[in-house]
């Protein structure tokens, strides 16, 4: 952001305008939620957020609400842009003191914003402490303070938010648990940085929504036809663990895919055929079985590992789907079965594929014995593992993260807390593969299928169970299609 900042005045915006509009934003949330009249403390630091709260303190006590100012610091230490807001602001300014917290209807956290690297402490922390003891509403300027804007992870004590308002773009710490939490609503406000700005930025982290995918999502056409929608392949467990393959086949059937097969292991194939209908089923034997099911290249996406079993056979498996022209999912036992000393053996899979899609789908459990313990967020580590296997990596969880090896990444953040039910991921993975079948390429296919499994569920809530997911997809799918630009 201070980048950005000094880009925009560059391309001509003056920065006191900007940190006006930054003020104005945040006494705009805050008329929100509280009428005139209201008792409001904003707290200001010493720097630029500090020159927010000024601004915002300024408009509110124009606008009738008792406002009370508090400032981390002295007046006269303010420098630049603060100092100026600062001057304008015709109230009295008191020193930050936890004992005049009482009795308010809103707190303004202006006091430290996305680029705090240490934890806050002294009086600041005392006040921080005081907010949260009387419970009063806090509306947080940029981040809430004391949270790191880049990666979420509080650096000491926090001033939590009922709502945030930030600037221009979000930050990795408002999609990162648990910034996310601490943040309360977010609201982006436009404070008239050019977008032309960004071009300069070099931004590979985005926020998961339709409009980082959109144009490539596969449509059907009116003129097009099954055989036109790829043919996804779902690779079942034995007799005993079926139901997972079944769960993804469905979702890849949902998603678009024309056809949809279960690969099913001999003993197992009496069992899924009691169970499908409009997914085909076709029996193999052992890796051999699967490379000739795959050698017919219209099958031209296979997703391989929930319910499969971990170990040496697993892996032949798996090998032998690399091995074949369709883009590949691997998940679940696919990842496990790799884990420790197979690590190697599965890197040289793919690089063996020459750039074929490749998207490995895996839980914090399941990512830590495939990559080992990491340092950094969730994000950090996504990104290393896909540049570490060469190939896309989706870390689920509640803030899953999608990388791609050259670098991009995407944060998801309409997940709801009900995904969390046995088969949900599996249906994920059907998701991921039926787009892969319709041509989507693999970084979009997989940032397109969390969002859709994250709106499924929402469309459903409580009491999801995995077989909702599936039936829920065409209502997403319906106002998706209902958004896009005519």
């Amino acid at each position: 952001m201070g980048r950005a900042d000094r880009l925009a005045v560059e391309h001509g915006s003056e920065s006191l305008a900007l940190m006006e509009a930054a003020g104005r934003a945040v006494a705009d949330a805050a008329r929100r939620l509280v009428k005139p009249g209201a008792r409001v403390a904003v707290l200001a630091g010493p720097g630029n957020n500090g020159g927010d709260a000024f601004v915002a303190a300024r408009l509110l006590k124009r606008a009738s609400y008792d406002v009370r100012l508090f400032l981390a610091g002295t007046k006269a230490a303010l420098k630049g842009d603060a100092a100026e807001m600062a001057r304008r602001f015709d109230g009295p300014i008191r020193p930050l003191d936890p004992f005049q917290l009482e009795s308010l209807h809103l707190v303004i956290d202006g006091l430290y914003g996305a680029g705090l690297t240490r934890p806050i402490d002294g009086v600041a922390a005392e006040v921080v402490a005081a907010v949260m003891d009387h419970g009063t509403p806090v509306l947080a300027i940029d981040v809430p303070s004391g949270l790191d804007g880049a990666t979420g992870a509080p650096l000491g004590p926090v001033l939590r938010a009922t709502e945030t308002v930030t600037f221009f773009r979000l930050k990795p710490g408002h999609l990162l648990y648990p910034g996310r939490a601490l943040c309360g609503t977010v609201r982006v406000a436009d404070i008239g940085i050019p977008p032309s700005v960004l071009a300069g930025l070099g931004i590979k982290t985005f926020a998961n929504k339709p409009a980082l995918w959109r144009a490539l999502f596969p449509w059907p056409s009116a003129d097009g036809h099954k055989y036109a929608r790829g043919h996804a392949v779902v690779v079942s467990g034995p007799p005993e663990a079926t139901g997972a393959a079944r769960l993804a086949a469905r979702g890849a059937l949902r998603v678009g895919a024309g056809l949809v097969t279960v690969a099913s292991p001999l003993d197992a194939v009496e069992v899924n055929a009691r169970h499908l209908t409009a997914i085909m089923l076709k029996p193999f034997e052992g890796p051999e079985g699967l490379t000739e099911l795959l050698s017919d290249t219209r099958k031209n996406a296979v997703l391989i590992g929930p319910g499969g079993g971990v170990g040496e056979a697993m892996r032949r498996l798996v090998e032998a789907a690399l091995r074949s022209d369709a883009a590949v999912v691997l998940d679940a036992d696919a990842l496990t079965s790799f884990a420790g000393d197979e690590f190697l053996r599965l890197r040289s899979a793919i690089a063996q594929r020459r750039g074929r899609p490749v998207v490995l789908t895996p839980h914090d459990g399941e990512f830590a014995r495939l990559f080992g313990e990491a340092p950094g967020t969730r994000l950090d580590r996504a990104r290393r593992g896909a540049a570490e296997i060469g190939a896309e990596v989706l870390l689920k969880g509640s803030d899953t993260v999608i990388a791609s090896p050259e670098g991009p990444a995407a944060i998801n953040a309409n997940a709801p807390p009900w995904l969390a039910t046995a088969g949900s991921g599996d249906v994920l993975g059907g998701f991921i593969t039926g787009l892969l079948a319709q041509g989507m390429p693999a970084f979009q296919a997989a940032a397109a299928a969390a969002w859709l499994h994250g709106e499924a569920g929402a469309n459903f809530g409580p009491g999801l169970i995995a077989e909702d997911l599936p039936e829920r997809l065409p209502a997403v799918l319906a106002r998706l299609q209902g958004a896009r630009p005519a």
